[in-house]
């Protein structure tokens, strides 16, 4: 056998051991993509429909809340003002009597 002959024998058997210790790999690899591809759909599909719709109850509840928290301010000051009158009026009715 020539050194050639035998260089393309050891190149063939390596090919051979490389190409079987590649295929898990590969095969490894190909199962992760349709992993991602099912990640992908289950996103698309189900995860941004519920997060669109939390949004879309979120923002008008905020909203409401903005809204309520401004009137519970002011309801706030006229119940104190109330306070303050009631408790003059009953001082000047406590004279009175």
């Amino acid at each position: 056998m020539t050194d050639n002959e035998l260089l393309l024998a050891m190149s063939e058997m390596l090919d051979k051991k490389l190409r079987a210790e590649l295929e898990p790999i590969k095969k490894e690899i190909s199962e992760m993509k349709v992993d991602q591809t099912r990640i992908n759909i289950i996103i698309e599909n189900e995860i941004r429909s519920d997060v669109k719709l939390l949004a879309e109850n979120y923002v008008p509840a905020a909203r409401r809340y903005e809204d309520a928290a401004v009137k519970l301010d002011s309801m706030k000051s006229d119940i104190e003002l109330l306070k303050k009158v009631v408790t003059e009026h009953s001082a000047k009715i406590q004279k009175i009597s």
